[in-house]
Formats: structure tokens, C-alpha cells, sequence
């Protein structure tokens, strides 16, 4: 019999795979440091490299799935374990060797503008993978900045790097995160000065959560420059890795400006713990201030309370209670008790 489905029961549609060119944001073929005229698909780019047995193919993908990332690793025979980090994102930087083919892990950093005052986010995070074996070069990216088609632009302008093969790709990467890490810890320098100068004038509106707001991004800047470290100096000093010499002598520079960066951010994070002390310390300050002319303003205002209390208590036989001048008297004594507390708190800055 057939079998009906109520309204509102539709039949699950099928999952339909996006195609692999839907990720690729650029694939080209490079012998002798030029890129070949034309267009290729992945598979058609390695053959054309390894039928002519030169050359390299360089692979760009932004936010791949795992339909389209086998693709690519069935194409360029990639490590599943390198293949599964490479789909996922928010991976710790690493470098990893399998085989011939080596997988660079790089996380990218980019400056939010912000108002110094603001509780908002400053430091954005993404990831960018970085696959090169003997003949191509696979580069995966996520989240939407820090691109790399300047990057490939500005390699293609030196054929003199391109001919030294996959390497090249590798370090134009890494420099171009690095020198991002140096333009972002730039900004947050700035932030910083803005916030110390902010903390030290009398008076502002800068409150401790703005200083740990700017900490709490300085910790993931740390957290995604740091680690960095140990991959850059494997990739310099470590000698069986499939590197040209030349290319080593490139990452030795990069690794330099990641050091310069990384002990920058060192310093960020001492300048907002000192911040964080000194703006404790000034709230502490305005407290005790706040407190003084509380206290002031309560002794003064003790006095008339006092007398009024003593009088008020309707007793018959009280002192100057039917005399004509009593009640200007006690106003009198009151104002000259009270303009010369007054006068000693002023004398004392409690005022």
C-alpha cells in the first residue's frame, strides 16, 4: 500500500556535497618561478607538473569542509591525521612532518578598532595550514582576514624565490603572519599608552574592567604568537627537513621578528598588570578622599542634630527656654560651631 505523509512532514532532503572548486580561491602551476598562463583544477595542476617533472602547484583554500579537504588529500596523497587539524579550525601552531610533506600550523591575529573606554573585543583569531611536498603547496585558511592573495601577488613579482620550489610558499606565509603579529602588537602598544594616559589623569572615567578587557586580549595574542616559536626554529636549525638552504636563511629573518614580537607582548602584559595596580590604587585614593568628606560633612552636620536632640527633649526647666534672645542665640552658636569645622576640614583638604 502506499504510505502519505501529514502536512508538515516533508522528506529529509539528501546531503548534497559541495564541490572542491568551491573552496579553492586560487590554483596555479610554477616553473622556473613563473606561473604558467591559464586555469587549472587541482588534479589537472599536479599532472601538468609532474608530466613535465618540474615545477610546483600552489593550492589556496579558504574554510574547506571535510568532503572538499579529502578531495585534496586523495589529489596530493596528504596525512589523514594533518588532513582531519586542517578541516577543524583554532589549532595550536605546530610543525609536523610526514614523510616528504610538511604541515605548518600558523595562527593569524587581526586589530579590531575599538573605543579605549569600551568593554569590546580587540584581537580577532583565525588559522591558516600551510601543506608542501616536493612538487606542490597546499594553503588552507580560516576565518576572514589576514588573505593571501597579496601574498601569492607579491611572490609571483620574485621569480627568483618562486624557482626555489614549495619552500617559498612556506616562508612568504610565514612572514606575512608574522608581519601581521607585528602590525596588530603595534596597535594594542597604542591602546596601551591610550590607557595609561587615561589611568594617570586626574579625574577620568577609566575603569578597571576596561584595563582587564585589553589584559584578557593581550593573553590571546600571547596564546596565538607564542607557540609559534618552536616551529620557526625547528624549521631553521632542524637539517633533515626537505627545505632549501636558501629558504632557511628567509625563516631565520621571520623567526627574529616573531622573537621582537613575542617579547613585546611580555611587556604589554607587565604594563596592564601595573596599570591594574596603579588604577586599584587610584580608586583606593578616591575612596579614602570620598570617605573624609563624608565624615566631614557628618560632623558638621552633628552639631546642629546634637542641640536640636537637647531641646527637643520638652523638659520644663531647660536653659534659655523663655528668654527673648534664646532661640537667635542657639542659631548662633550653632552657625559658629559649624563654619569652624568647616574651616579646619578646608584647612585640611578633608574638604
Amino acid at each position: 500500500m502506499p504510505s502519505f505523509r501529514g502536512p508538515g512532514r516533508a522528506t529529509p532532503a539528501a546531503w548534497v556535497p559541495v564541490p572542491t572548486a568551491r573552496a579553492i580561491v586560487d590554483c596555479g602551476v610554477y616553473v622556473d618561478g613563473e606561473r604558467l598562463p591559464g586555469r587549472f583544477t587541482h588534479e589537472a595542476a599536479l599532472a601538468e607538473v609532474r608530466e613535465r617533472g618540474s615545477g610546483f602547484v600552489w593550492v589556496g583554500l579558504h574554510d574547506p569542509d571535510e568532503h572538499q579537504m579529502a578531495d585534496i588529500a586523495h589529489a596530493f596523497d596528504l596525512h589523514p591525521l594533518a588532513v582531519e587539524d586542517a578541516v577543524h579550525a583554532k589549532q595550536r601552531p605546530k610543525l609536523e612532518r610526514y614523510d616528504d610533506t610538511l604541515f605548518l600550523v600558523l595562527r593569524t591575529v587581526s586589530y579590531v578598532p575599538h573605543d579605549i573606554h569600551a568593554i569590546s573585543e580587540i584581537v580577532e583569531t583565525g588559522d591558516i595550514m600551510v601543506f608542501t611536498g616536493p612538487d606542490f603547496a597546499v594553503t588552507v585558511r580560516h576565518g576572514e582576514h589576514t588573505g593571501l592573495a597579496g601574498v601569492r601577488h607579491e611572490l609571483e613579482s620574485k621569480p627568483e624565490q618562486l624557482a626555489l620550489g614549495p619552500g617559498a610558499v612556506l616562508h612568504a606565509v610565514a612572514d606575512h603572519v608574522v608581519d601581521s603579529y607585528v602590525d596588530v602588537a603595534g596597535s594594542v602598544e597604542n591602546d596601551i599608552e591610550e590607557m595609561e594616559e587615561a589611568v594617570f589623569t586626574p579625574r577620568n572615567l577609566t575603569t578597571v574592567e576596561t584595563i582587564y578587557q585589553l589584559k584578557r586580549e593581550v593573553v590571546e595574542l600571547r596564546r596565538a604568537v607564542n607557540p609559534l616559536a618552536l616551529p620557526l626554529q625547528l624549521l631553521v636549525h632542524k637539517p633533515d627537513l626537505p627545505l632549501p638552504k636558501e629558504i632557511r636563511r628567509y625563516l631565520r629573518d621571520v623567526a627574529d621578528h616573531h622573537t621582537t614580537v613575542a617579547e613585546h607582548i611580555a611587556d604589554f602584559d607587565e604594563s596592564l598588570s601595573e596599570l591594574v595596580s596603579a588604577a586599584l590604587a587610584k580608586i583606593s585614593v578616591q575612596q579614602n578622599t570620598d570617605m573624609r568628606k563624608i565624615s566631614a560633612w557628618v560632623a558638621i552636620a552633628a552639631v546642629p542634630t546634637m542641640i536640636a536632640g537637647i531641646y527637643g527633649m520638652n523638659f520644663e526647666h531647660m536653659p534659655e527656654l523663655s528668654s527673648p534672645w534664646g532661640y537667635p542665640a542657639v542659631w548662633m552658636v550653632i552657625l559658629t560651631i559649624c563654619t569652624g569645622l568647616y574651616v579646619t576640614f578646608h584647612r585640611n583638604n578633608w574638604l
